[in-house]
């Protein structure tokens, strides 16, 4: 079996407010883009991983990793031999690791089939990997595990994927969030929302990585409908009205600067 690993952006992500259990509350509109890293697997007597690509090195532990925990958590035979190609920068905003994950989640629905409580195993895995496995825009309340439909009509929107190929790891971000409530996510369709939207984490990640403002500056005077930081960062998205305007700005761009151009699912 094969399965891509799709991006995942937050088209808007507002933070309401600390929780006692260290957690923010959240309202975010997950979007995903029609590349990520791509994962194969094979029957085998054991589970194994083999990492290749150009980030797997940002894997410190490979085994360890949620690919292997994905696996742990699912009943899926006697063993799989699982290859990850990691395409995605590591802690760059993109959910790639709760993305791979998603694509095991779905290789063994495939396979045969999830429990029925596959989103509390995901969710267990991360805040992200419930929205992952299912690969498709919807908002997420909550620590973002609470997935509500809504009307996609930005499928197919050329999109363009940028990082200064700087990490920048969550924890930080959220911890530097300066404890503001903006105000609640808008309602409507996901345009409506992602125009009328903010990410309220750009501020704190801006002041660990100010790289992240030379990227969006770029992607805004490029002929964007809209550029944002996606999650904590430090990858930014464009949306554009057609792909030759989407593949002039990547070209535009630096050349030191990681680029994924796609569309929207």
């Amino acid at each position: 079996m094969r399965e891509t690993a799709y991006a995942k952006i937050n088209l808007a992500l507002h933070v309401r407010r600390r929780r006692e259990d260290g957690y923010h509350a959240l309202e975010t509109l997950f979007a995903f883009v029609d590349a990520g890293d791509e994962l194969a697997a094979e029957p085998a007597g054991v589970d194994s991983l083999h990492v290749m690509g150009e980030f797997a090195t940002g894997l410190s532990d490979p085994f360890g990793n949620i690919v292997a925990k994905s696996l742990n958590s699912l009943p899926h035979g006697k063993g799989w031999a699982v290859s990850l190609e990691k395409r995605l920068p590591v802690a760059a905003g993109l959910g790639g690791g709760s993305a791979d994950a998603g694509a095991v989640f779905r290789m063994v629905e495939r396979a045969q089939g999830l429990p029925e409580d596959w989103q509390a195993r995901a969710a267990k895995l991360g805040a992200d990997v419930p929205a992952c496995v299912l690969s498709q825009a919807c908002i997420g309340r909550g620590t973002g595990t609470e997935l509500e439909p809504v009307t996609n009509d930005l499928a197919g929107t050329p999109v363009l994927l940028v990082n200064p190929r700087i990490p920048l790891a969550t924890g930080p971000v959220f911890k530097g969030w300066d404890g503001i409530d903006r105000g609640p996510m808008p309602s409507g369709d996901l345009r409506t929302i992602a125009l009328e939207g903010r990410n309220d984490l750009e501020p704190s990640a801006l002041a660990i990585v100010p790289q992240i403002a030379d990227v969006i500056a770029a992607l805004a005077a490029s002929g964007a409908w809209l550029a944002r930081m996606s999650g904590s960062g430090a990858t930014c998205f464009a949306l554009y009205d057609g792909t030759e305007a989407r593949d002039a700005a990547a070209e535009a761009l630096p050349a030191s600067w990681w680029r994924l151009a796609g569309a929207l699912r």
